[in-house]
């Protein structure tokens, strides 16, 4: 048995991406028979009960120095416990700048450290303020104390590798670790139909998103649903997940004609979004920069075996394009993403098989288990 201490800026009920994956992953090292401890910030709400070996910690703070004071006497205490953060800089506070967090982990080096790299920093361009550039200045920072923290370094997208590697020491490797779905597929028939008499009429095809839709998501789903509803009139969207409503809202306002083929669910348990993914005959999903092995919502489509268009982008990995699993349009393209998107939704063949080469990728590649076995191992 291995012990851990999880060090991660959101935990359930707290919500977030990195919240329901290390939930996922601390459950996965402690069916695999490790002892498991999260050190989390404060949250409203008991914590999620759990038959698994995992112990909630919550700190006085998020962080603070009260808490990074707890945090190190910890730390030391159980030395012999491997440490896994789960880092994105946002996610610690102090603005985005949590410094004294990753001066804490430098000074216990000889620990076991892995740190994994959700985000790495903000980017720095002339295009921007110098208070953005300055926050900017000050991740990379961070990264660079952390990468000299660890022992183990693993990203979520391998275009990190290319900012850590100019940090970390000669010899450190840089692994590659994408996130699985945070999405459990359910296999209920018989709602899943109901969902479907719900938000399409029998000739109708049914298009899908899954996510959070914020405004760099928003600004690309937006002018490609448009296009897609104007001229496939047998077309209906369903917006799954949070902030839909909002969304919603704002797109009915701004093309009233569209407004009846188009539908949103808000927060859903992870079983509801299961049965709604289920419910659609394609997914749309497009990402700021393009697709990246840490789109959960994208993978959650993948997961569910479902024929999904996205955008390809800077950010985006080889794989995508390789696999045939997905649809690409270049980014920022919305007439190339709405015209593939009608494509697969009136071709049930095409969009079958790239359902099947969808479940094939991701478990390949993306299933949780790869994951533990990569932290798991030596």
């Amino acid at each position: 048995m291995t012990a851990w201490n999880i060090i991660t800026g959101e935990y359930p009920p707290q919500p977030g991406g990195v919240s329901d994956y290390t939930r996922l992953v601390a459950e996965g090292l402690a069916d695999a028979g490790d002892d498991v401890r999260i050190w989390a910030p404060p949250a409203l709400g008991p914590d999620l009960s759990s038959q698994h070996n995992i112990r909630v910690n919550r700190l006085p703070d998020h962080f603070g120095r009260r808490g990074l004071e707890i945090l190190a006497q910890e730390l030391e205490r159980d030395r012999a416990a491997r440490v896994l953060v789960e880092y994105v800089p946002h996610a610690f506070r102090m603005k985005a700048m949590n410094v004294p967090l990753c001066l804490m982990l430098l000074r216990r080096r000889r620990i076991d450290i892995t740190v994994m790299f959700h985000e790495v920093a903000y980017p720095i361009s002339r295009k921007q303020s110098i208070r953005h550039n300055a926050l900017g200045a000050v991740h990379h920072a961070m990264a660079a104390i952390l990468t000299r923290a660890a022992s183990r370094i693993f990203v979520a997208a391998q275009v990190w590798r290319d900012i850590l590697v100019r940090y970390a020491p000669k010899g450190r490797k840089i692994g590659w670790l994408p996130v699985p779905s945070t999405i459990p597929v359910v296999r209920d028939r018989e709602a899943t139909l109901a969902v479907r008499a719900r938000f399409a009429m029998p000739e109708s095809k049914l298009l899908g998103h899954f996510g959070t839709y914020g405004q760099l998501v928003a600004s690309r789903l937006e002018p490609a649903l448009e296009s897609i509803l104007s001229t496939d009139q047998n077309a209906r969207v369903l917006l799954i997940g949070r902030n839909g409503e909002r969304f919603h809202d704002d797109f009915v306002r701004a093309h009233q004609a569209l407004a009846s083929r188009v539908f949103a669910t808000g927060a859903l348990a992870e079983s509801d979004v299961s049965i709604h993914i289920g419910a659609c005959d394609v997914m749309l999903q497009p990402y700021p920069d393009g697709i990246t092995s840490r789109n959960t919502s994208a993978l959650a489509s993948l997961a569910h075996g479902k024929a999904t268009t996205t955008t390809a982008g800077k950010l985006s990995e080889d794989l995508w394009q390789r696999s045939g699993a997905v649809f690409l349009a270049p980014d920022q393209d919305a007439d190339a993403l709405a015209r593939g998107t009608i494509d697969l939704l009136n071709d049930r063949d095409r969009a079958k098989a790239m359902g099947c080469e969808a479940v094939k990728l991701y478990r390949e590649v993306f299933d949780l288990e790869h994951t533990i076995a990569a932290l798991r191992g030596a």
